[in-house]
């Protein structure tokens, strides 16, 4: 047990902002990764050598993943008592969270397989081994996306994708 605290507990932060920026609910989010770690220890004696990390998020994204068929099956539903209190408020006056809320939105506008990926990668600084571990997708696919992802997202912020000013350097593969 105390090995197994050892190795996930350190985890927990990128887990947390991976549900948050899946779900975009922290509460939520919260849920989630509640729900990713009682799993990881009621399976602990399940998991095959390897990556802990790739593990958890494997887990983390297939829980999401549940979560996003069940939501889309029968619709949202929030009691206002158990809103977040951020669904109420107003646009930030700030240029930089004004800035910041748009590639939140935009970001939430790509493809969940695509979104997925570009977090993993690009947030959480997984390999693309390990992106294509917990996703359960070859490496090529992991890459194919995360180029689709990273060209429409900069296509949504008005960037013009091969810009020379927009290149963005490889991610390591193992």
């Amino acid at each position: 047990m105390k090995d197994m605290l050892v190795q996930v507990e350190p985890l927990i932060p990128a887990l947390r902002r991976y549900a948050r920026a899946l779900v975009r609910n922290r509460a939520n989010a919260d849920d989630l990764v509640q729900d990713c770690l009682e799993r990881a220890v009621s399976r602990w004696h399940q998991r095959r050598d390897g990556s802990v990390r790739a593990w958890l998020f494997t887990i983390l994204h297939n829980l999401a993943a549940d979560q996003f068929r069940q939501a889309s099956s029968r619709g949202r539903h929030v009691p206002i008592e158990e809103a977040d209190e951020g669904e109420f408020r107003g646009a930030a006056a700030q240029e930089h969270r004004l800035m910041y809320q748009d590639v939140l939105d935009k970001l939430a506008r790509l493809p969940e397989e695509q979104r997925a990926v570009l977090l993993l990668v690009a947030v959480e600084d997984l390999s693309y081994a390990e992106a294509a571990k917990v996703l359960n997708v070859p490496i090529g696919t992991v890459m194919s996306r995360l180029s689709r992802a990273r060209e429409r997202l900069q296509q949504e912020l008005g960037g013009v994708a091969g810009a020379p000013g927009n290149v963005v350097t490889m991610r390591r593969l193992t």
